[in-house]
């Protein structure tokens, strides 16, 4: 289909014709006359020769200048060639995983399927990159906390570098201790700063808060103003004690202000299934983009005044060479 970048450009159409009110510039100069020009001729022996010629247009002169300014005019139009609509997906939520990193993530405590024991850290990131195999419409990220929080990866659709820069985390590289409410409080800040509607954060933890900034309830209220689902996953024994004790009334408080689940996990297995769980919460989104390809035709009507302006001025070349070669012939007879 063929369309007018700026169809507003045809106006200039008229534009001849206002000129053509415009009274034509005339300029008179001063000559001298000489009665007696052939005596001059004869005393100075010289030949006399044609003088200044007025050129004249002709028909096609006139239909060429008219069809070259319609040529131009077109030209600056643009028109364009619009190709059918194409459609694109793309991914339609941002899914954020917020990973403990704190001493107690060390416990080995997680059995393999194999049997080999593992801490808590290893069993995570194998579950985790399995998610990110099977996420492949949703754009992640990547937060770890521990007496501070740190964006480890931004949003990407880039699944491949985010699973490296999980596998580059270590226990403790953020911290002893576990700020939980701090790592919301980022989450929201990332969240805020993308256009996505579907808002997902992933939290996994195997400790109670310990000083936060602002507190795990207070900002998950804040979150769920922001329309952010909750998801937060216990790692570790609910009974245990002391720095290792789990909060699982925070941790269940916080999921449901926002509209999430919570989930104890005790082994790889319950892992998984916290996991599959949330999949089936949150079925991969795709946004449809629709566009129609756009190619520039404007170089056709530049072309077209080109080709005839030089095959017209090129016959009236030959046709002034070809006459005067005539001319000499004849005056050589």
């Amino acid at each position: 289909m063929l369309e007018l970048a700026y169809p507003w450009a045809l106006c200039l159409l008229a534009l001849p014709l206002l000129m053509s009110l415009i009274p034509p510039y005339k300029e008179s100069r001063d000559s001298v006359r000489v009665p007696f020009f052939d005596k001059l001729v004869d005393l100075s022996e010289q030949r006399p020769n044609g003088g200044a010629i007025i050129l004249r247009s002709d028909r096609l002169q006139y239909f060429l200048v008219g069809f070259m300014w319609v040529c131009l005019v077109l030209a600056a139009a643009k028109p364009e060639w619009v190709g059918a609509p194409i459609e694109q997906q793309k991914s339609g939520r941002d899914l954020m995983i917020a990973v403990d990193l704190s001493t107690s993530m060390e416990t080995q405590d997680f059995v393999l399927p194999d049997g080999e024991t593992v801490d808590r850290l290893q069993a995570v990131k194998q579950v985790l990159a399995e998610l990110a195999n099977q996420r492949a419409a949703d754009r992640l990220g990547l937060i770890v906390f521990g007496s501070a929080s740190y964006l480890q990866a931004p949003f990407t659709n880039d699944h491949q570098v985010w699973s490296k820069l999980l596998a580059e985390t270590e226990i403790g590289m953020a911290g002893q201790s576990t700020v939980f409410g701090d790592a919301i409080g980022l989450a929201i800040t990332l969240f805020k700063e993308n256009t996505s509607d579907n808002r997902v954060l992933i939290i996994l933890t195997d400790g109670n808060d310990t000083g936060s900034i602002v507190p795990p309830i207070d900002a998950a209220k804040v979150a769920a103003a922001y329309n952010i689902r909750i998801y937060t996953i216990a790692i570790g024994d609910p009974s245990s004690v002391g720095e290792e004790a789990l909060d699982i009334d925070t941790i269940e408080r916080v999921a449901e202000i926002t509209g999430g689940q919570s989930f104890v996990a005790l082994d790889q297995q319950a892992l998984k299934r916290a996991y599959h769980t949330i999949a089936l919460l949150e079925p991969e989104l795709y946004e449809t983009i629709s566009f129609r390809p756009r190619q520039s035709l404007h170089w056709l009507p530049l072309s077209v005044a080109l080709i005839f302006y030089t095959l017209y001025h090129g016959y009236k070349t030959w046709r002034a060479w070809h006459g005067l070669r005539r001319k000499r012939g004849f005056n050589a007879l």
